[in-house]
């Protein structure tokens, strides 16, 4: 379930990125054609806008929506206990010796006096 919200959510993320590139500017950046009729006639300059603009809202809306769940989701995942709370106990590390075995003492090899 988490998966498929997640693939959604990158779509969303995808699409509006594609909307947002596609919308007119100010300047007419990187808006669609030139002047009038930017679809060679068979929408306006108006129209075209307002259709981006609220596909770009919807697309926000379901954005919006997926985070949420998204961080719903791994709220559940999360157990009740705080790191700060495992600090008293020790942890065991790989190659260390265990808590049932014997704590030995490292020898340590003679140094030799430096001559000079």
């Amino acid at each position: 379930m988490e998966n498929v919200i997640l693939i959604i959510h990158l779509l969303l993320a995808l699409s509006i990125i594609g909307l947002v590139l596609l919308q007119r500017s100010e300047g007419g950046g990187l808006g669609i054609g030139g002047g009038s009729g930017g679809l060679g006639g068979l929408a306006s300059a108006g129209q075209t806008g307002n259709i981006l603009t609220k596909a770009t809202g919807f697309c926000a809306l379901g954005f919006l929506v997926t985070s949420l769940t998204l961080a719903v989701l791994a709220g559940t995942h999360s157990g009740s206990t705080s790191l700060l709370d495992n600090l008293d106990s020790p942890v065991a590390v790989e190659g260390e010796a265990s808590s049932d075995a014997p704590f030995e003492t490292p020898t340590q090899a003679p140094v030799a006096p430096l001559s000079e």
